[in-house]
């Protein structure tokens, strides 16, 4: 199972820079959904940006979810499930 969810689009620069920020960071088990090709993944999006598509969105085992984090809070936030 993947450390969390990371919603997407191909053209998102903050996205690829977050992931590969990641990659540098040995954190690599994780699942990648474009909102542009998934109908429900954009509804996910929305729920917990008020309505907005803003990417990248990160949703994490526990249901919460942060957007356009920095590595720190994702380390952060892995460390507080026990998954890093």
């Amino acid at each position: 199972m993947a450390l969390f969810t990371m919603y997407s689009t191909p053209w998102c620069g903050y996205c690829h820079r977050l992931k590969s920020a990641l990659e540098r960071e040995g954190i690599t088990d994780i699942e990648i959904v474009d909102i542009e090709q998934v109908p429900e993944a954009a509804q996910i999006v929305e729920k917990v940006n008020n309505g907005n598509q803003t990417v990248p969105t990160l949703v994490y085992s526990d249901g919460t979810a942060q957007t356009n984090p920095s590595v720190a809070q994702v380390k952060a936030k892995l460390t507080e499930l026990g998954e890093l």
